[in-house]
């Protein structure tokens, strides 16, 4: 199984967050965290990013926030 890497610019697409916002949640735990892929680069696994997408459209349809 191959894993994809999202970097923060497709990332911001796809869950439509501010970059701020996304390591926000992820230093309090609720977004997936970075990957470290070097020095000053970091990227988000696909699987993960699914994950919590499917999480956060459950939760808005049992009516929680």
């Amino acid at each position: 199984m191959t894993q994809q890497i999202l970097k923060l610019k497709e990332l911001k697409l796809i869950t439509r967050l501010s970059g701020g916002s996304i390591y926000r949640k992820a230093r309090q735990g609720t977004f997936p965290s970075p990957i470290k892929l070097g020095e000053r680069s970091s990227g988000w696994l696909t699987s993960e990013v699914d994950q919590w997408l499917e999480e956060r459209i459950a939760a808005s349809r049992n009516g929680e926030a």
